[in-house]
């Protein structure tokens, strides 16, 4: 496994959202955000249900433990709510590539600034401390309100890989690949993004 010890994820917080790395006291908050409306039976996206919210806890701290994926828990400051799980993950040292991903928030959160305010605290952190290269997003081909969320950000598709994973229901998925280089955050997606939350 290479070294991932240029990555640094401790808490973060701002613009109405704070970014707790995700421990066994979040479970509540998370088994509710995944339950809520039946989000955890959505097809394109893999969230937790009451049944699997356990394993999901003990697989994202132990990938932390080996440096292979670093997940948080996503807190609205006003509410003090837990509404959702992001990630860093896919870290690759020698090239300081890593991706942003294994991300849901509560429908009731969708289309809200909280996306776009844990977007900005993740990126700002991964160019910013961590002096990342590039950061990297994937979601199904079918997921165009993922998609969208992406370009939204200013990143740039890749390309999609043909049959990369299978779907919750077992179907076979092509997952779109998307990036943001880090002289693009600081040439203006960094300021877009900024812009957009002060709105």
């Amino acid at each position: 496994m290479q070294s991932t010890t240029w990555v640094s994820a401790n808490a973060l917080s701002g613009f109405g959202v704070g970014l707790e790395p995700l421990n066994q006291h979040h479970r509540a908050g998370l088994a509710a955000a995944g339950a809520a409306l039946g989000l955890h039976e959505t097809r394109l996206t893999w969230v937790p249900n009451l049944h699997d919210i356990d394993a999901y806890l003990a697989k994202a701290i132990d990938m932390r433990a080996q440096g292979t994926r670093f997940a948080w828990a996503v807190r609205v400051l006003h509410t003090q709510e837990i509404v959702g799980t992001t990630s860093f993950h896919d870290l690759i040292a020698d090239t300081r590539r890593l991706e942003i991903g294994h991300s849901f928030y509560a429908k009731a959160w969708q289309r809200s600034f909280v996306n776009s305010a844990c977007k900005f605290l993740l990126l700002s952190h991964a160019f910013e401390a961590m002096n990342a290269n590039v950061v990297g997003f994937r979601t199904d081909a079918l997921n165009t309100q993922s998609q969208q969320a992406i370009l939204r950000l200013g990143a740039i598709p890749e390309g999609t890989l043909r049959s990369q994973a299978l779907r919750r229901d077992g179907s076979i998925r092509d997952t779109m690949l998307f990036s943001i280089h880090r002289d693009e955050w600081f040439a203006g997606v960094k300021a877009r993004l900024r812009a957009k939350l002060s709105e």
